[in-house]
């Protein structure tokens, strides 16, 4: 099974490194948002999350342009739309 999940990882930078380091930028920042909303549920600071989101939205839906996958791509864009409209929101744009 870990062999089976080594190929897997190994296939996927085989194919196509750019969108596979696109894919761990993406992972990093989701994550790391959604760890600090986490961390400071009554009271998050927004201006910190939704620049997170948006980075790992925007990075993950170019590796899957760069992959043709549509439909992640299309939820990954809206992803892109919502967190710009609600970092404009935190810090009072709009």
């Amino acid at each position: 099974m870990i062999a089976k999940i080594q190929q897997f990882w190994i296939n996927s930078y085989r194919t196509d490194r750019i969108a596979f380091y696109n894919e761990i930028v993406s992972f990093v920042f989701t994550v790391g948002a959604s760890m600090y909303l986490a961390l400071n549920a009554y009271n998050p600071d927004m201006r910190f999350v939704y620049p997170g989101f948006l980075i790992g939205a925007a990075t993950g839906c170019y590796a899957y342009y760069r992959r043709q996958l549509l439909w992640p791509m299309v939820l990954t864009g809206y992803f892109c739309f919502v967190n710009i409209f609600g970092f404009g929101r935190a810090i009072s744009w709009w």
